[in-house]
């Protein structure tokens, strides 16, 4: 085994014998149907900690020759499909983190650095093959194949490091781009090539000529959503083996949305939080804070009361096609949203073409990118909602009224009430404290029309249910009526307990005392 060329399975060996290992074989099947196809070029991009490099490390082990990897896949999803045997450690593999090439570089030219180590690995095995004063990489390959007719898989993680952190540097990125379509394409040494980044790999100027690959990216991972992350019925498995509330996972880390699999979870911190048998935010990543803090105070009109309302537990449409796939080219919003989509701070329903964040772990990414200066109305109408919330649960709805109309008041420069919609999103953010105990539900369906907004309570929480019904230019009676008419509550087919009828409406032509509230108490 060597170091780029043949790397062996330890990496798989490692995640298969950890505490928790989600099988995600299946990947393989569909990566086997690939090989030496005109789709062979292969590029998932994923926000970090969502799995890339232990997938890389699963198809490191399964096509690897010079090692036996048998044992580790037996009893696998992999081994179900009649492509397994055919395919298991029959080709030599190239895997390169271009991570580790850009730091070890230095002062020197990255790939020259990257071709000259890797030549020298693969000189082990096929010196005699090639000159020993060849230095380009491909060329070698080219002889090598002529010579043996061995293919090549090449695996490659990190591929877009050199577009994220040598941003300054167009000369570097052209290099680099002309040394991978130069390493790939039209090569017939090539059976598969399966690179993974953050950030997916077209629209690149002149330099667009690797659209050889497809791009699985998280506006879009066609065939590949199951494995983007962990699946509904992969946690609610984890939950039962770990004795954990599934609902109160989900409420932290499910979220990422796709066209089949509705409820994708990020695969690193449902982990850590089965481990460590506790809910909190495990998801970090290099791009810190006040990386998200920049992008959510770009100068883009609208870009502010998008980030409120979905604070608010709203949604925005967004179109995604403008993105030039760098961390440069920022030139609308919508730039910029499409940029969050792919560092996984925004979640996207590509059949409805909005973002949202998704889950209570990237809602206090936001707050703590918020909690400089720039956000300080909206961090004062955060800090102001556990106050809101006691006031409800207290059936206060004089005083709920009375917080409303703060919290519109410091929103009102950023969100304009203009329907029930904005309305509901002012009332999310007014609310914002009460994710610790509650799920937020907007447009919850009830057999007789929608709940505009429900808080579902989390195990622990100990709270009652609340139903709100929100009205624009009418009357808060209206709204209570309204949720007794069309008998909402039996929506909670599991729940038992007290539930709280919250109806609030919005008067525009009431400049000092706009909302008004009333809050009934039933029990189920």
């Amino acid at each position: 085994m060597g170091v780029y060329l043949n790397p062996g399975n330890d990496g798989f060996w490692k995640a298969v014998r950890s505490k928790i290992y989600v099988d995600k074989t299946g990947l393989i099947a569909y990566t086997n149907e690939l090989i030496n196809t005109e789709q062979q070029f292969i590029c998932v991009s994923r926000p970090r900690r969502f799995g890339k490099s232990m997938a890389l490390k699963m198809l490191a082990a399964y096509y690897s020759c010079g090692c036996d990897s048998a044992d580790l896949f037996r009893g696998r999803r992999i081994e179900q499909y009649e492509s397994y045997q055919e395919h298991l450690n029959q080709y030599d593999v190239i895997y390169l983190n271009m991570q580790q090439f850009l730091i070890r570089a230095k002062n020197q030219c990255v790939t020259e650095y990257l071709e000259r180590v890797v030549l020298a690995d693969i000189r082990r095995v096929y010196g005699e093959v090639f000159s020993a004063e060849e230095t380009i990489l491909a060329a070698a390959l080219e002889q090598i194949h002529s010579e043996t007719g061995r293919q090549f898989i090449f695996l490659m993680d990190e591929w877009d490091c050199v577009m994220r952190e040598r941003q300054e540097s167009e000369m570097l990125q052209k290099q680099y781009l002309d040394f991978l379509r130069d390493l790939l394409k039209d090569q017939s040494y090539v059976a598969l090539a399966y690179m993974t980044g953050i950030l997916p790999v077209k629209k690149y100027g002149e330099h667009s000529a690797l659209n050889m690959f497809t791009e699985y990216s998280m506006t879009d991972q066609k065939t590949l959503e199951e494995y983007t992350g962990f699946t509904e019925d992969e946690v609610k498995s984890l939950c039962r083996q770990f004795d954990m509330d599934f609902d109160e996972t989900s409420s932290w880390y499910d979220g990422y949305k796709f066209t089949h699999y509705q409820h994708i979870y990020n695969p690193r911190s449902v982990v850590e939080a089965m481990n460590c048998r506790k809910f909190s935010n495990y998801w970090t990543s290099t791009e810190v804070y006040d990386a998200l803090k920049t992008y959510i105070n770009m100068d883009f009109d609208g870009l502010r009361a998008d980030i409120v309302q979905m604070l608010g537990d709203g949604r925005v449409r967004v179109n995604t096609r403008s993105f030039r796939n760098d961390m440069r080219s920022l030139e609308v919003k919508d730039d910029v949203l499409t940029l969050l989509i792919h560092l996984g701070y925004l979640a996207y329903d590509f059949e409805a073409k909005e973002v949202f964040i998704p889950n209570k772990e990237i809602v206090e990414e936001f707050e703590t990118a918020m909690s400089v200066k720039g956000w300080t109305e909206v961090m004062r109408v955060v800090k102001a909602s556990e106050k809101l919330l006691e006031d409800t649960l207290a059936c206060d709805g004089k005083c709920v009224a009375e917080g409303l109309d703060r919290a519109h008041m410091e929103v009102s420069s950023i969100l304009t009430y203009n329907d029930e919609n904005s309305l509901g999103c002012a009332i999310g953010l007014a609310y914002y404290s009460a994710r610790k105990d509650y799920m937020l539900i907007r447009e919850l369906p009830t057999g007789r029309g929608f709940a505009d907004i429900v808080f579902l309570p989390l195990p622990h929480a100990g709270k009652p249910a609340l139903v709100v019904e929100l009205k624009y230019d009418k009357t808060a009676n209206t709204a209570i009526q309204q949720i007794k008419d069309r008998h909402y509550t039996q929506a909670f087919r599991n729940y038992t307990g007290e539930i709280l009828l919250v109806g609030i409406n919005y008067d525009k032509d009431n400049k000092n005392k706009p909302h008004s509230c009333v809050i009934e108490k039933i029990q189920k």
